[in-house]
Protein backbone atom coordinates (compact mmCIF):
# COMPACT_ATOMS: atom_id res chain seq x y z
CA UNK A 1 0.00 0.00 0.00
CA UNK A 2 1.47 3.28 -1.50
CA UNK A 3 0.95 6.93 0.42
CA UNK A 4 0.96 10.20 -0.78
CA UNK A 5 -0.52 12.31 1.27
CA UNK A 6 1.37 14.67 3.77
CA UNK A 7 4.84 13.64 1.75
CA UNK A 8 7.09 16.14 0.04
CA UNK A 9 7.51 15.99 -3.38
CA UNK A 10 8.15 12.96 -5.22
CA UNK A 11 7.51 11.06 -1.66
CA UNK A 12 5.77 7.79 -1.18
CA UNK A 13 5.19 6.42 2.14
CA UNK A 14 4.43 2.35 1.82
CA UNK A 15 2.52 0.77 4.49
CA UNK A 16 4.27 -1.66 6.33
CA UNK A 17 2.47 -4.73 6.85
CA UNK A 18 4.99 -5.75 9.07
CA UNK A 19 4.30 -3.20 11.68
CA UNK A 20 0.23 -3.44 11.30
CA UNK A 21 0.02 -0.08 10.31
CA UNK A 22 -4.03 1.12 9.94
CA UNK A 23 -4.28 4.84 10.07
CA UNK A 24 -7.46 6.92 10.73
CA UNK A 25 -7.90 9.64 8.88
CA UNK A 26 -11.76 10.76 9.40
CA UNK A 27 -11.17 14.12 11.60
CA UNK A 28 -14.59 13.47 13.30
CA UNK A 29 -13.05 10.54 14.83
CA UNK A 30 -10.18 11.62 15.69
CA UNK A 31 -11.09 14.46 17.74
CA UNK A 32 -14.09 11.95 19.35
CA UNK A 33 -11.15 9.93 20.71
CA UNK A 34 -9.54 12.62 22.36
CA UNK A 35 -12.54 14.01 23.60
CA UNK A 36 -13.22 9.91 24.81
CA UNK A 37 -9.61 10.18 26.76
CA UNK A 38 -10.54 12.87 28.92
CA UNK A 39 -7.86 15.54 27.45
CA UNK A 40 -7.86 18.78 28.61
CA UNK A 41 -5.02 21.63 28.46
CA UNK A 42 -3.56 20.85 32.04
CA UNK A 43 -2.90 17.47 30.39
CA UNK A 44 0.37 15.42 29.07
CA UNK A 45 -0.32 12.84 27.10
CA UNK A 46 1.92 10.20 25.80
CA UNK A 47 0.36 8.92 22.75
CA UNK A 48 1.69 5.40 21.23
CA UNK A 49 1.87 5.07 17.81
CA UNK A 50 2.05 8.72 15.78
CA UNK A 51 1.42 7.06 12.58
CA UNK A 52 0.49 10.03 10.40
CA UNK A 53 -0.28 12.25 13.06
CA UNK A 54 -3.64 12.56 12.47
CA UNK A 55 -4.55 11.04 15.62
CA UNK A 56 -1.43 13.62 17.30
CA UNK A 57 -3.19 16.71 15.84
CA UNK A 58 -6.11 15.82 17.94
CA UNK A 59 -4.55 15.38 20.97
CA UNK A 60 -2.83 18.40 20.65
CA UNK A 61 -5.30 20.45 20.13
CA UNK A 62 -6.68 19.52 23.07
CA UNK A 63 -3.78 19.10 25.69
CA UNK A 64 -0.58 20.66 27.35
CA UNK A 65 1.69 18.60 25.88
CA UNK A 66 1.91 15.24 23.67
CA UNK A 67 5.15 13.01 23.66
CA UNK A 68 4.77 10.64 20.43
CA UNK A 69 6.23 7.79 19.99
CA UNK A 70 6.78 5.78 16.71
CA UNK A 71 8.76 3.14 15.42
CA UNK A 72 8.54 4.17 11.47
CA UNK A 73 11.08 6.28 10.90
CA UNK A 74 9.91 6.97 7.03
CA UNK A 75 6.86 8.82 8.33
CA UNK A 76 9.00 11.76 9.49
CA UNK A 77 8.49 13.88 6.60
CA UNK A 78 4.90 12.89 6.71
CA UNK A 79 4.91 13.74 10.72
CA UNK A 80 6.67 17.38 10.16
CA UNK A 81 4.02 18.14 7.57
CA UNK A 82 0.86 17.18 9.46
CA UNK A 83 2.05 18.90 12.74
CA UNK A 84 4.09 22.01 11.34
CA UNK A 85 1.77 23.91 13.72
CA UNK A 86 1.37 21.93 16.48
CA UNK A 87 4.28 23.96 18.85
CA UNK A 88 3.49 21.46 21.55
CA UNK A 89 4.10 17.95 20.33
CA UNK A 90 7.19 16.33 20.65
CA UNK A 91 7.97 13.05 18.18
CA UNK A 92 10.32 10.38 19.40
CA UNK A 93 11.49 7.65 16.71
CA UNK A 94 11.69 5.13 19.35
CA UNK A 95 9.98 1.89 20.57
CA UNK A 96 8.32 2.30 23.87
CA UNK A 97 8.43 -1.24 24.64
CA UNK A 98 12.10 -1.06 25.06
CA UNK A 99 12.44 1.76 27.17
CA UNK A 100 12.45 1.82 30.61
CA UNK A 101 10.24 3.32 33.42
CA UNK A 102 13.32 6.13 33.83
CA UNK A 103 13.55 6.66 30.65
CA UNK A 104 10.28 7.07 29.75
CA UNK A 105 9.67 9.36 32.25
CA UNK A 106 12.78 11.76 31.46
CA UNK A 107 10.48 12.33 28.45
CA UNK A 108 7.24 12.32 30.00
CA UNK A 109 7.74 14.38 33.13
CA UNK A 110 5.25 13.23 35.79
CA UNK A 111 1.66 12.23 35.37
CA UNK A 112 0.42 11.71 31.61
CA UNK A 113 -1.87 10.10 29.92
CA UNK A 114 -1.60 7.37 27.65
CA UNK A 115 -3.53 7.26 23.90
CA UNK A 116 -2.29 4.61 21.92
CA UNK A 117 -4.28 3.34 18.10
CA UNK A 118 -1.90 0.28 17.52
CA UNK A 119 -1.33 -2.76 15.72
CA UNK A 120 -3.19 -5.76 17.50
CA UNK A 121 -0.34 -8.15 17.99
CA UNK A 122 0.55 -4.66 20.34
CA UNK A 123 -1.87 -3.48 22.03
CA UNK A 124 -2.20 -5.72 24.77
CA UNK A 125 1.59 -5.77 25.67
CA UNK A 126 1.59 -2.18 25.42
CA UNK A 127 -1.76 -1.95 28.10
CA UNK A 128 0.21 -3.53 30.97
CA UNK A 129 3.44 -2.36 30.13
CA UNK A 130 1.75 0.73 31.51
CA UNK A 131 -0.59 -1.12 34.16
CA UNK A 132 2.19 -2.65 35.58
CA UNK A 133 4.61 0.14 35.82
CA UNK A 134 5.86 2.62 38.75
CA UNK A 135 4.97 5.23 36.01
CA UNK A 136 2.44 7.78 37.34
CA UNK A 137 -0.46 6.80 34.15
CA UNK A 138 -3.57 8.60 35.33
CA UNK A 139 -5.27 6.36 32.54
CA UNK A 140 -4.82 4.77 28.96
CA UNK A 141 -7.07 5.40 26.11
CA UNK A 142 -6.13 2.28 23.45
CA UNK A 143 -7.26 1.13 20.18
CA UNK A 144 -8.03 -2.70 20.40
CA UNK A 145 -9.36 -5.31 18.24
CA UNK A 146 -13.09 -5.94 19.30
CA UNK A 147 -12.97 -9.10 20.24
CA UNK A 148 -10.54 -8.26 22.95
CA UNK A 149 -12.11 -5.78 24.49
CA UNK A 150 -15.35 -7.76 25.01
CA UNK A 151 -12.50 -9.94 26.66
CA UNK A 152 -11.17 -6.80 28.67
CA UNK A 153 -15.04 -6.35 30.02
CA UNK A 154 -16.01 -9.76 30.27
CA UNK A 155 -17.92 -10.88 33.08
CA UNK A 156 -17.54 -14.16 35.47
CA UNK A 157 -18.55 -17.29 34.13
CA UNK A 158 -18.95 -15.80 30.15
CA UNK A 159 -17.28 -17.08 27.07
CA UNK A 160 -14.52 -14.38 26.66
CA UNK A 161 -14.43 -13.76 30.42
CA UNK A 162 -10.32 -15.10 31.08
CA UNK A 163 -6.84 -14.02 32.79
CA UNK A 164 -6.44 -10.82 30.72
CA UNK A 165 -9.87 -9.77 32.20
CA UNK A 166 -8.63 -10.04 35.73
CA UNK A 167 -5.63 -8.89 35.06
CA UNK A 168 -7.08 -5.43 33.43
CA UNK A 169 -9.59 -5.13 36.85
CA UNK A 170 -7.36 -6.03 39.06
CA UNK A 171 -4.87 -2.55 37.39
CA UNK A 172 -7.79 -0.33 36.42
CA UNK A 173 -11.54 0.58 36.26
CA UNK A 174 -12.23 -0.85 32.32
CA UNK A 175 -14.59 0.10 30.13
CA UNK A 176 -15.62 0.11 26.18
CA UNK A 177 -15.80 3.94 25.33
CA UNK A 178 -16.69 3.36 21.04
CA UNK A 179 -16.80 0.57 18.89
CA UNK A 180 -15.03 1.54 15.16
CA UNK A 181 -15.93 -0.10 11.96
CA UNK A 182 -12.90 -1.66 9.84
CA UNK A 183 -13.76 1.18 7.39
CA UNK A 184 -12.48 3.60 9.68
CA UNK A 185 -9.10 2.43 9.13
CA UNK A 186 -6.72 2.27 6.17
CA UNK A 187 -5.70 -0.14 5.41
CA UNK A 188 -9.06 -1.85 6.59
CA UNK A 189 -8.04 -4.36 9.12
CA UNK A 190 -9.82 -7.68 8.52
CA UNK A 191 -12.38 -6.97 11.84
CA UNK A 192 -14.26 -3.97 13.67
CA UNK A 193 -12.39 -2.68 16.66
CA UNK A 194 -13.03 -0.77 19.61
CA UNK A 195 -11.61 2.04 21.84
CA UNK A 196 -11.22 1.09 25.49
CA UNK A 197 -11.15 3.34 28.54
CA UNK A 198 -8.78 2.31 31.23
CA UNK A 199 -8.77 4.66 34.73
CA UNK A 200 -5.63 3.54 36.45
CA UNK A 201 -7.29 2.43 40.28
CA UNK A 202 -3.75 0.89 41.65
CA UNK A 203 -5.56 0.98 45.38
CA UNK A 204 -8.29 -0.95 44.15
CA UNK A 205 -7.03 -4.15 45.81
CA UNK A 206 -4.71 -3.36 48.35
CA UNK A 207 -1.48 -5.42 49.78
CA UNK A 208 -1.61 -7.53 47.19
CA UNK A 209 1.71 -7.68 44.82
CA UNK A 210 0.49 -7.78 41.24
CA UNK A 211 2.85 -9.92 39.39
CA UNK A 212 2.80 -12.19 41.98
CA UNK A 213 -1.52 -12.24 42.46
CA UNK A 214 -1.26 -12.45 38.20
CA UNK A 215 0.32 -15.74 37.83
CA UNK A 216 -1.62 -17.24 40.11
CA UNK A 217 -5.06 -16.09 38.66
CA UNK A 218 -3.47 -16.92 35.00
CA UNK A 219 -2.62 -20.53 36.60
CA UNK A 220 -6.09 -20.93 37.39
CA UNK A 221 -7.12 -20.14 33.71
CA UNK A 222 -4.52 -22.42 32.12
CA UNK A 223 -6.76 -25.33 31.29
CA UNK A 224 -10.29 -24.29 30.90
CA UNK A 225 -11.53 -27.82 30.78
CA UNK A 226 -10.46 -28.60 34.39
CA UNK A 227 -11.01 -27.51 37.47
CA UNK A 228 -9.26 -24.76 39.33
CA UNK A 229 -7.89 -27.33 42.27
CA UNK A 230 -6.47 -28.86 39.34
CA UNK A 231 -5.33 -26.56 37.38
CA UNK A 232 -3.42 -24.79 40.82
CA UNK A 233 -2.35 -28.49 42.04
CA UNK A 234 -0.56 -28.65 38.69
CA UNK A 235 0.82 -24.95 38.87
CA UNK A 236 2.26 -24.87 42.01
CA UNK A 237 1.00 -28.54 44.07
CA UNK A 238 -1.70 -27.15 46.08
CA UNK A 239 -3.67 -30.17 47.53
CA UNK A 240 -6.57 -30.68 45.47
CA UNK A 241 -8.00 -31.13 48.67
CA UNK A 242 -6.61 -27.97 50.41
CA UNK A 243 -8.33 -25.35 47.37
CA UNK A 244 -11.55 -27.65 47.94
CA UNK A 245 -11.67 -26.65 51.66
CA UNK A 246 -10.75 -23.36 50.93
CA UNK A 247 -13.38 -22.85 48.23
CA UNK A 248 -15.97 -23.98 50.16
CA UNK A 249 -15.17 -21.24 52.79
CA UNK A 250 -16.00 -18.65 49.71
CA UNK A 251 -19.29 -20.41 49.02
CA UNK A 252 -18.12 -22.66 45.90
CA UNK A 253 -17.88 -25.86 45.23
CA UNK A 254 -15.38 -27.62 45.25
CA UNK A 255 -15.44 -28.20 41.22
CA UNK A 256 -15.71 -25.07 39.59
CA UNK A 257 -13.68 -23.74 37.40
CA UNK A 258 -11.05 -20.54 37.47
CA UNK A 259 -13.40 -18.64 35.16
CA UNK A 260 -16.56 -18.27 37.79
CA UNK A 261 -14.91 -16.08 40.23
CA UNK A 262 -14.59 -12.56 39.88
CA UNK A 263 -11.08 -10.45 40.52
CA UNK A 264 -12.42 -10.43 44.68
CA UNK A 265 -13.11 -14.01 45.05
CA UNK A 266 -9.41 -14.73 43.35
CA UNK A 267 -7.87 -12.04 45.92
CA UNK A 268 -9.81 -13.87 48.42
CA UNK A 269 -8.42 -17.45 47.69
CA UNK A 270 -5.07 -15.68 47.12
CA UNK A 271 -4.49 -14.99 50.59
CA UNK A 272 -5.30 -18.31 52.19
CA UNK A 273 -2.16 -19.74 50.20
CA UNK A 274 0.13 -16.85 50.06
CA UNK A 275 1.19 -13.89 52.66
CA UNK A 276 2.67 -10.88 51.38
CA UNK A 277 6.37 -10.12 52.96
Amino acid sequence: MEYGGGMGDGEVFRFKKSLGQNFISDVNLLSAIAADAGISGEDTVVEIGAGAGGLTAALAKKAEAVYAFEVDRSLKSVLDDALADADNVKIIFADVMKLDDGEIKNIAGGSFKVVANLPYYIAVPLIFRFLESELDVESLTVMVQKEVAERLIARPGTKRYAAVTVAADFYADVKILRTVKRGMFYPAPKVDSALVGFKTARGKYPAVEGKRFLRFVSAAFSMRRKTLANNLNAAFGIAKIRVGEYLATLGFPAEIRGERLSTSDFIKLYKTFYTEP
